[in-house]
């Protein structure tokens, strides 16, 4: 039986208008509701990341695993991925340069919601009484209506998603990039990133996150300079560029059968879809990491988080600039075949080997992440028991991914996706009122 049509079915029902409306008016709710943080403290965001208080870097709780720097670090790593890469030319194949448009306006609602889960993580990982603290969702939800229920439901959506999306696909995406460039061969990869994981994992909580701290600026240099210097090239093209992007995010077209706006509504969908998969926004991945750090300042934690997802959305947007103004956006190409063509405009043959190597950093970041926050879902999963498991099911899922085509996992992926945002989501609304009243305490007292 052939399962990829009816996933692709499940997947269209899912993730289509009503989920991206959900999203929407939640993210609007919130941003609302916590008297538009996203904008009132985008520079304390910065503040508190870069030059933290003393009292901030010495807070802890028990065991912890990582502090809050390191977990902005670790949900940067996660959201800096192949969504930049990859994701922003697959919105603009398909729904043209308007997508890079609804993506920035989409980011700057679910900054919101990032905040939102960030600071519910911390604030009831801070009062949780197991002497190891995990985070995330599975704190929080059992707060609410069914939570007990949820918070498994979530923990277990999680899991499989970090074994598929933040494994498998991306030790595909590291087996395919290494191929294609440089033609090693997939088995000696696939045996490279087994080793590579077994080697992380055995180190591990604090093998990951030395692992991140590492990875992170390297990949954030190579990529913020590369796509600059094809901005700079293209200078004279660059007012052109953002016209098209502004325009197409509101110009109608008729199609086939004379249905106006066709295009719009594409741009708006895809626009948004992007937005929320490549910065993990309402995922609760980020509130994983922030959960595990025992911190005692979770409106602070909160505000911190959000730079991440400013961050990757800066990057997504220096991609569409790129595309756009390198005037490969209309040649037919998708994916990543797009974004090397807007490389090789400037870098010529060299431009294939830079976003090869981009693509590889990033998957492997992921890779690293979502050790650890498949990790927590397990042992929240089993109550702690059978810790043993988890590096044999990643490392075991991530020679797996390297090796085979992974289509019907993407989109299997995608429809867990959809569920931790509806559950996460969900929770966030139902504590909304405890995340308003923190908020106003903390603005009262700063």
């Amino acid at each position: 039986m052939n399962l990829l049509p009816f996933l692709k079915a499940i997947e269209s029902y899912v993730s289509g208008w009503p989920l991206i409306i959900y999203i929407a008016a939640i993210s609007i709710i919130c941003t609302i509701a916590c008297g538009f943080v996203q904008f009132k403290y985008f520079f304390k965001a910065w503040k508190f990341t870069l030059f933290p208080e003393k009292s901030a870097k010495k807070e802890s709780k028990g065991k912890v695993d990582m502090t809050p720097f390191q977990a902005f670090v670790n949900a940067l790593n996660t959201s800096l991925g192949s969504g930049a890469v990859a994701g922003v030319a697959t919105a603009i194949y398909a729904g043209g340069p308007g997508a890079a448009f609804w993506l920035v306006v989409t980011t700057l609602f679910v900054l919101a919601i990032r905040y939102c889960e960030v600071f519910l993580s911390a604030y009831f990982g801070a009062r949780a009484t197991s002497k190891v603290t995990i985070g995330g969702p599975m704190l929080y939800l059992k707060q609410v209506v069914g939570g007990k229920t949820l918070a498994y439901l979530y923990a277990f959506f999680a899991f499989v998603f970090g074994l598929v999306g933040g494994n498998a696909i991306q030790a595909n995406s590291v087996g395919l990039s290494i191929n294609t460039t440089w033609n090693v061969p997939y088995i000696w990869i696939a045996v490279g990133v087994f080793l590579f994981i077994l080697y992380i994992l055995l180190g591990g909580a604090k093998r990951i996150v030395k692992f991140s701290e590492m990875i992170v600026p390297l990949k954030v240099v190579i990529f913020f300079a590369s796509t600059i210097i094809i901005i700079l090239y293209h200078y004279q093209n660059l007012i052109p560029a953002l016209k098209i992007i502004f325009s197409s995010a509101f110009s109608s077209k008729a199609v086939a059968g004379g249905v106006a706006g066709f295009a719009v509504k594409e741009a708006i969908r895809l626009g948004m879809e992007r937005s929320i998969f490549a910065t993990e926004s309402g995922l609760g991945t980020a509130a994983i990491l922030f959960g595990s750090t025992g911190s005692k300042q979770p409106v602070r934690s909160g505000i911190m988080s959000m730079l991440a997802v400013i961050i990757s959305t800066f990057a997504c947007v220096l991609i569409s600039i790129c595309i756009v103004a390198s005037g490969v956006w209309s040649s037919g190409l998708d994916s990543t075949a797009l974004t090397i063509a807007s490389y090789k405009t400037v870098f010529g043959w060299f431009g294939g080997w830079i976003v090869s190597f981009l693509s590889v950093s990033f998957a492997i970041g992921v890779l690293v992440t979502f050790a650890y926050i498949t990790r927590e879902a397990w042992l929240f999963l089993t109550g702690g028991r059978f810790a043993w498991m988890h590096p044999v099911l990643y490392c075991g899922i991530a020679l797996w991914g390297a090796l085979e085509k992974v289509q019907a996992v993407w989109i299997a992926s995608n429809i867990v996706m959809v569920g931790m945002l509806v559950i996460n989501l969900f929770g966030i609304l139902y504590l909304l009122p405890l995340i308003k009243k923190e908020l106003k305490r903390f603005a009262k007292t700063s």
